[in-house]
């Protein structure tokens, strides 16, 4: 069983995080912190018992401190426990530094269960696949856990028929739109992408319903209602 720490400020999140878990075998929360204070506490405190935490779910945004010093801080214990970060900071650097300081994996907010589980059942086998006691065999041995982290060509996080490419392409569109509040008609992100208005509106209701963008109806003075895509 994997013993996991959620650090999470806010409790419907937190709530949310448990509710997940409980559905895929195998994990088992170990304790929820609502700052990096209590956060630190409870992996001390489990670092001396004969349960340590094995994985944080780690919110960067965090009320008294960063999520990011306190990754840090995570990372002195012993045995240290491995970070996942799940947060709504798009910041290229934070990305960078979350990773620096230990992440193993970078969770978007919002996200589908669909996308939590793939990345606890990719660290699950990521896991399984290290070798047995403190040395690796070989390379290989390693190599083959690390690629259990990668999302690669395996699709399995993505929609059936979407290209995680097009995808982003589109996203980066309507959150760069100058006009936020107005937000952008399939049509207009047709047009700037390159794409068909249908292939575009799929796309666009695809990000709608994981709750990337809002979906809004302009009834407009004359003529059919237009669906405009806001960045939430």
């Amino acid at each position: 069983m994997i013993n996991v720490l959620i650090v999470e400020d806010e409790p419907l999140i937190a709530e949310a995080h448990q509710t997940y878990l409980a559905r895929i075998q195998g994990f088992s929360v170990a304790a929820v912190a609502h700052t990096a204070r209590d956060a630190m506490r409870a992996a001390t405190e489990a670092a001396a018992s004969e349960a340590p935490v094995d994985l944080v779910l780690l919110d960067i945004g965090l009320p008294d401190a960063s999520g990011i010093a306190l990754a840090s801080a995570l990372s002195g214990l012993r045995p240290a426990p491995d970070i996942i970060t799940i947060t709504s900071e798009r910041d290229l650097e934070m990305v960078r530094a979350a990773v620096g300081h230990g992440a193993l994996a970078y969770l978007l907010k919002p996200f589908t269960f669909a996308a939590f589980r793939d990345r606890l059942q990719r660290y699950q086998r990521y896991r399984d696949a290290l070798p047995a006691g403190t040395d690796a065999a070989s390379q290989a041995e390693v190599d083959r856990a690390l690629a259990e982290l990668r999302i690669g060509s395996d699709r399995s996080a993505t929609p059936k028929g979407a290209a995680p490419g097009t995808n982003d392409e589109i996203a980066r569109t309507v959150r760069d739109f100058r006009d936020n509040r107005a937000g952008m008609t399939a049509d207009e992100v047709a047009k700037q992408v390159g794409v068909s208005r249908v292939t575009a509106w799929r796309y666009l209701e695809r990000l709608a319903d994981e709750g990337t963008v809002n979906r809004n109806t302009d009834y407009g003075k004359a003529g059919r209602p237009k669906t405009r895509y806001q960045w939430r």
